[in-house]
């Protein structure tokens, strides 16, 4: 993708439309090619959906990558805004495999997108041979032009199908689940440190049956740079947002940021800081059918790990010495 000199506002605007300007320029696509199937243009679209079924299992089969698109110098952009970063604790050896707890979701999960998905903070050079997938829900990878924009920035599917696939097909492979998940996504309110995680184990028995390593992260700034209206569980939005979830799989959140004036409300981030501290990676065993007691243990393990990883690094990125992680 080509650079350009900014104009006035341009990372603002980048950034605001980033959830709508390339996927909404993808869903609009999609009824394009449906009306050039009526035109005489149709082998285009025809040859696309043909390829796009005979294409089905990609997604479950480690995806299509593409340096080109991870290195679009719009993606440095949004780093900038923020901006942006990755800290490394720990080497990743590119002789395994490893599971990487996502935390938190946050609203719109800039710090994983910008720091796995793109190369605009430097990944492969900041941990060389390691190649990261981030995991997402399913579904978007049965949207045709938007299941291809998704891997071709490293993006896979959440599935177990998938994620077993890339455990277990050669080495080096860095798999991000967001733990928390959507859930989380309610829980995102500046100065709040809860993480949906303490009955999330099966990520844990993934790692265990593929002897990958799990890998903690923390983003601290993720949950800084929008305000959020939180709705009591028994109000008509509260449960608006929980059937909206049930329908499209996300919640319907409510939030805002700052305006394109100084002191003013809108829809654009705080320009905070936001820092992704990937920590030491544990260990784990290769066990076909691992036991609830195993997948208990090495759960307790890597909260503790998790929250060792916070406290060492809090007071450096923001967060007062007396902050504690909270496990719902």
């Amino acid at each position: 993708m080509p650079c350009f000199k900014q104009p006035k506002h341009f990372q603002s605007l980048l950034l605001l439309h980033w959830p709508l300007s390339y996927l909404g320029i993808f869903w609009i696509l999609q009824p394009l090619a449906i009306y050039l199937l009526f035109t005489s243009w149709w082998p285009l679209p025809a040859l696309y959906f043909t390829w796009f079924l005979l294409d089905w299992k990609t997604p479950e089969q480690g995806g299509r990558r593409s340096a080109w698109v991870r290195n679009w110098c719009a993606w440095t952009h949004i780093r900038d805004y923020f901006p942006i970063s990755i800290l490394k604790t720990k080497d990743l050896s590119p002789e395994h495999n490893y599971l990487m707890g996502v935390h938190p979701h946050g609203l719109l999960t800039f710090g994983a997108f910008c720091n796995f998905c793109t190369e605009a903070t430097g990944f492969s050079k900041i941990f060389p041979g390691i190649t990261p997938h981030l995991a997402t829900l399913s579904w978007f990878f049965k949207i045709p032009f938007i299941r291809d924009y998704l891997m071709a920035k490293g993006v896979c599917s959440v599935s177990q199908t998938a994620i077993d696939y890339l455990l277990s097909h050669d080495t080096g492979n860095l798999v991000g689940i967001v733990v928390g998940g959507v859930g989380e996504a309610l829980q995102s309110v500046p100065n709040t440190t809860r993480l949906i995680l303490q009955k999330r184990k099966g990520f844990v028995r993934m790692a265990l049956q593929h002897g990958a390593h799990l890998v903690p992260t923390y983003t601290f700034g993720e949950t800084e740079v929008y305000d959020q209206v939180l709705f009591h569980k028994d109000s008509f939005m509260y449960k608006f947002q929980s059937y909206f979830r049930q329908i499209l799989g996300f919640y319907f959140c409510i939030f805002y940021g700052r305006g394109f004036h100084q002191g003013s409300t809108g829809l654009l981030p705080y320009p905070l800081p936001i820092v992704t501290v990937v920590g030491e990676p544990l260990p784990l065993p290769k066990i076909e059918k691992p036991s609830q007691e195993m997948v208990d243990k090495y759960h307790a393990l890597y909260m503790k790990a998790l929250t060792k990883l916070f406290d060492q690094h809090k007071t450096q990125y923001g967060c007062p010495e007396t902050q504690k992680l909270l496990f719902l």
